[in-house]
């Protein structure tokens, strides 16, 4: 019986200092990641995302540090943060069609941009812009790629928006993924009531590259499985003439709500059990 005190204590002990060395290795990583070396040039770049990343953080190729975050600044009226990175002067061969990226480090660690190199044979300068960027993945996005919604498409050749008009919405939200024949097109960028018209407005922006929607196409919000995420999918239509930047999908299929499965399954079951009852007392008659 004595034993069992001192075993809890030590127990409890262990766990607390198991955090103190979590705490005080993630300070001496955080210090040491963000040591300046040496002279820099500075190129920008524009997400529409920071997460946490905060001024100082790494700048990484391929997991190895190649600079750091001088300074983000968000200008007036603009929905883009400017994100200025001060790259090492020996890392000089940067091809300008790079793509910068927001990561976290590990699970719960902090953020930092990682840039994939392109193809181009043009170099980034000092001053130069990196204009491909993806933001920082927010937490929802990946629980709903977790349960099965699947993300949005890579904006990297840039989007237009459409419009579509919903009487129900579900638990559609921002960030949730527009797709067509199952494969993620696009992202749905805003949400918000029509206070006129009494319905929702959801702005859908698109991937470039998807072009070629004919106008007269279908918009319905489905979830992914049976307790997924919500989405946008659009089922094309047969019209000659495209969908364009502004454009509006008429058609419309609002997102389905338990109450109203269950009340279609209750209904057709007392129809059935009404029309059996019938078919028994004209039997015995």
């Amino acid at each position: 019986m004595s034993q069992r005190p001192s075993y809890a204590v030590g127990t409890g002990l262990f766990i607390v200092l198991g955090f103190a060395a979590l705490g005080y290795l993630a300070t001496q990583t955080t210090s040491v990641a963000n040591t300046s070396r040496g002279p820099s040039y500075t190129v920008e770049a524009h997400f529409a995302n920071i997460g946490q990343l905060k001024e100082r953080a790494p700048v990484k190729v391929a997991g190895v540090r190649v600079g750091q975050v001088r300074s983000i600044t968000l200008e007036p009226g603009k929905e883009t943060a400017d994100v200025k990175l001060a790259i090492d002067q020996r890392y000089g061969q940067i091809p300008d069609d790079s793509v910068a990226t927001i990561f976290t480090s590990g699970l719960l660690g902090d953020q930092y941009v990682g840039i994939q190199y392109g193809s181009s044979k043009k170099v980034l300068a000092d001053g130069g812009t990196l204009a491909l960027t993806r933001p920082a993945q927010q937490l929802e996005e990946m629980l709903g790629k977790f349960f099965g919604a699947g993300g949005a498409a890579d904006n990297l050749a840039g989007s237009y928006r459409v419009k579509a008009r919903f009487s129900n919405i579900g638990a559609l939200s921002v960030g949730a993924p527009v797709k067509m024949a199952g494969v993620a097109i696009g992202s749905v960028q805003t949400v918000k009531a029509d206070p006129v018209k009494l319905d929702a407005e959801v702005t859908l922006a698109i991937d470039k590259k998807y072009s070629q929607i004919p106008d007269d196409s279908a918009a319905a919000v489905f979830t992914s499985g049976l307790i997924g995420t919500q989405y946008v999918a659009i089922q094309p239509g047969g019209s000659p003439d495209m969908l364009k930047d502004g454009d509006e999908l008429v058609l419309t299929q609002s997102a389905m709500q338990i109450e109203d499965l269950i009340g279609k399954f209750l209904v057709s079951g007392s129809s059935s059990s009404s029309g059996d009852k019938k078919d028994a007392d004209g039997g015995k008659h």
